[in-house]
């Protein structure tokens, strides 16, 4: 029952959001810069469960503004997501890490896919402790290493007692809460382990899939979410969109300079202002230096084929991605993600001028990118 009540309640939030809640402007988005009127069009996408509250909110906008065009999408994980868009099961996948040269190369080649950033957020590390409340558990990246290597087995340690003076933690077995399906939110969060621990790096690696050396696997971010809440003594990682909207408990996490910070948009925000060459092949973010950094964030990512079989769906699909990284973005804010930073929307305008069909441009290259 609990299970169902985190999937309803995440459910509820995002539909809140997308109409026009208390934490959400007023009136549908006015169109990005290219709209005209998209054709009538049905579209579908699957993949990661990092950015589905925000894809939830801004599809159900867009179809209020454009009733003609409808948009599926299913959170079916990173790994799943590119394997339907490979298989050409879906018109666009999407992934919290872009799609590498193998999975390019089964796609039909680099030079066949865009890839475009989507919306930026951040991971937190929610646990299930009697007594310790939100945020006053504090966690640096040496003790995050060892809860997920295995080596810290209890709550109580001498390693988290260290970091957390005048916190009562308990003698209980720590429990670890990971995905079990290929996902991006793991690449990101393995990716985060494997630049600030030597250990960790050697022994398990950075991937959306990886053998993880304790725990128990549960598949997307909502499941995880339910385990942790159903599991006294739990840890997992787990995307703020959900911790904010079910009103999980994070910690605190240690950053690059020391600080600790509670995992928030604006902590993503100063993680990406770090890095301004962000593209799909350097695209990490993790560690970012800056007090006010999110240690364990990163970008989502949507791909699509360059060559539209169908123009008419081609067209409506440009248009609504365009929008998307534009207008669109305002929903990101509503749900607890980032906006995209204006140089990384520029990048995605640009790439979405190359998608054609039968030769065409299906963007107008007269849209103006931000400046």
């Amino acid at each position: 029952m609990k299970r169902v009540l985190i999937a309803l309640s995440v459910g509820a939030a995002v539909l809140l959001a997308a109409c026009g809640g208390t934490s959400v402007a007023s009136n549908p988005s006015t169109g990005g810069p290219t709209v005209i009127t998209p054709p009538a069009a049905a579209l579908t996408g699957a993949g990661a469960t990092f950015p589905a509250p925000f894809y939830d909110a801004a599809r159900f906008a867009y179809n209020q503004k454009f009733s003609q065009v409808t948009v599926n999408y299913q959170a079916v994980g990173s790994g799943a997501g590119i394997q339907q868009l490979t298989k050409k099961l879906v018109d666009f996948g999407a992934s919290d890490v872009p799609m590498n040269a193998t999975e390019l190369t089964a796609a039909g080649g680099s030079d066949g896919v865009v890839q475009i950033a989507s919306t930026l957020g951040t991971e937190s590390l929610a646990y299930n402790l009697s007594g310790v409340s939100n945020g006053q558990l504090k966690l640096t990246a040496k003790t995050i290493a060892g809860i997920f290597l295995g080596t810290i087995k209890k709550w109580n340690d001498p390693a988290l007692a260290a970091d957390n003076s005048g916190v009562s933690l308990p003698n209980q077995a720590i429990t670890v809460v990971h995905r079990s399906d290929g996902s991006g939110t793991t690449y990101i969060f393995t990716d985060y382990l494997s630049t600030v621990s030597a250990d960790w790096q050697s022994k398990v690696g950075k991937g959306k899939s990886v053998a993880w050396p304790v725990g128990q696997g549960a598949s997307g971010n909502a499941a995880v979410a339910t385990r942790i809440t159903q599991t006294p003594g739990a840890i997992g990682y787990v995307e703020l969109a959900y911790v904010l909207q079910t009103n999980m408990t994070q910690a605190s996490l240690q950053n690059h300079d020391g600080q600790f910070v509670i995992p928030s948009p604006e902590g993503a925000t100063a993680a990406a202002s770090q890095f301004l060459a962000v593209n799909p092949t350097q695209f990490s973010i993790v560690n970012a230096p800056g007090a006010k950094s999110a240690p364990i964030s990163g970008y989502s990512w949507l791909m699509l084929y360059k060559d539209q079989a169908d123009k008419t769906k081609g067209t409506a699909l440009v248009d609504y991605l365009d929008w998307l990284v534009t207008d669109g973005q305002q929903y990101a804010a509503n749900v607890h993600y980032a906006k995209l930073p204006s140089n990384i929307v520029k990048d995605d305008i640009n790439s979405l001028k190359t998608v054609t069909s039968g030769g065409a441009n299906l963007l107008p290259s007269t849209v103006a990118a931000p400046s």
